[in-house]
């Protein structure tokens, strides 16, 4: 194999984790065995087919606190699914996923609380600090660059006839602007109208979050992500040819992608990193490319929280070429064991959680029987289109080197991330061993 093929199988496998860091989605469901819940004083009917929603102010900056919780939430959350799945494709939006769990967090109390506080690691907020700040969140990301398309909604799906706690249900359209809608869970076409919730948020790229609804079921909550952005230098389409990428085993041709300039570049002995921005620069593209004497893996290994930050400050203007894959990546998992090696089991136990916040369910208990995550990623010429969806279901029991001209050729297993370069927010990242 030449060097230049060694090459070009690296920077494949970094893009493909870059990405995976940046895209964000989330959608929830609870399930339960009540038909009917005691009258509340405390209580929403949601017979009402939709309720009224109220929009953050535009423009709004990022809550420190929650920047920092959801980064150390987003890698830990990354390290236990790069974990469970080696030398496997991962992406997957922390974002997505973090607003998701936090709507289900408004209804959570005492021990289950405590547990999902430290697996978001937002121990530090209130709840009513925490909700105004997801508020901050989606207004501060509400269409950074003229570019750039980014979408964040949330919706709740309750089952009709039952009546969930006023306060509980407010929270959530207030700060997360959930739409929130009563459905028959029995109608068989119930899962096709939140699909197609789904997929017009994420402008068709995820069709699909609900498979079917379980008899225990009581509600979704729902987080969908879309993101598109343009490069503030396209690539030139008549410059792409076919290259080899190196794969974990073997090799693969792949269409690569390349151009010169001026970019906000690092190298360590470990690696390569390049980030490639949108629009007018608020919105990167960042790409990791390991050494050639380390590994993907080795590289999946290092990135904790810190790290992350400490590389973030040491990226300098640099001249250089870059080529990168052209690349299309759909993902899919079930998030249950990585959310319980982070410590929330106790959400998933079905004796021990307490969901009591969200609906008084006849001496039944609320737990989550399931979080799922769905993206979407494609790389190509013109720029990025990325989007995810989280589901979270839940049932009751019945040193820097001089600056040299660069040359990152993208020809290897790599982790990539869109970030928002402003708040610091981390949309989508992933690890890329196999560009489709």
């Amino acid at each position: 194999m030449t060097a230049r093929s060694s090459q070009i199988s690296r920077l494949m496998r970094a893009v493909m984790a870059a990405l995976l860091l940046a895209l964000l989605g989330c959608t929830g469901v609870i399930h339960s065995d009540a038909n009917n819940a005691p009258a509340n004083t405390n209580a929403a009917n949601t017979n009402e087919t939709a309720m009224e929603n109220q929009k953050p102010t535009a423009g709004g900056s990022l809550d420190p606190r929650l920047a920092a919780a959801n980064a150390k939430f987003g890698f830990k959350l990354y390290s236990e699914l790069t974990r469970q799945s080696a030398e496997k494709n991962v992406f997957i939006s922390p974002s997505s996923i973090s607003l998701c769990l936090a709507m289900a967090y408004n209804g959570a109390e005492a021990e289950t609380r405590q547990a999902m506080a430290r697996a978001l690691e937002t121990q530090a907020l209130s709840l009513d600090e925490l909700n105004r700040a997801y508020s901050q969140f989606r207004a501060a990301l509400d269409s950074p660059d003229a570019k750039v398309k980014l979408q964040i909604a949330n919706s709740l799906w309750a089952r009709q006839g039952l009546q969930f706690k006023a306060d509980f249900i407010q929270r959530n359209k207030n700060y997360f602007g959930a739409q929130v809608t009563a459905l028959d869970f029995d109608d068989p076409g119930a899962p096709a109208t939140i699909n197609g919730w789904v997929s017009e948020k994420t402008n068709g790229k995820i069709t699909k979050i609900v498979d079917q609804i379980d008899g225990n079921s009581i509600l979704f909550l729902i987080n969908a992500i879309y993101f598109k952005g343009a490069w503030a230098k396209e690539f030139n389409k008549a410059g792409t040819r076919e290259d080899n990428f190196t794969l974990a085993r073997g090799t693969k041709r792949v269409p690569m992608m390349s151009q010169s300039g001026n970019y906000q570049y690092l190298e360590t002995k470990d690696f390569q990193a390049v980030s490639l921005p949108y629009g007018g620069g608020r919105v990167s593209f960042y790409v990791f490319l390991p050494a050639p004497s380390s590994s993907l893996g080795a590289f999946e290994r290092s990135l904790t929280d810190d790290n992350w930050q400490q590389w973030m400050e040491q990226f300098h203007a640099t001249d250089g070429d870059i080529s990168l894959p052209r690349f299309r990546v759909e993902y899919e998992a079930s998030l249950n064991d990585a959310l319980k090696a982070l410590g929330m089991g106790v959400a998933f136990d079905e004796g021990r959680a307490n969901f009591s916040g969200m609906i008084q369910a006849g001496g039944k208990n609320v737990y989550i029987s399931r979080v799922k995550h769905k993206t979407f990623v494609e790389v190509n010429e013109e720029g990025t289109e990325a989007a995810a969806v989280t589901s979270t279901e839940m049932r009751t029991t019945s040193a820097m080197k001089p600056r040299q001209r660069f040359n990152m050729i993208v020809d290897r297993p790599f982790f990539c991330a869109i970030r928002d370069n402003t708040s610091g927010a981390v949309l989508f990242m992933g690890s890329i061993y196999d560009p489709q």
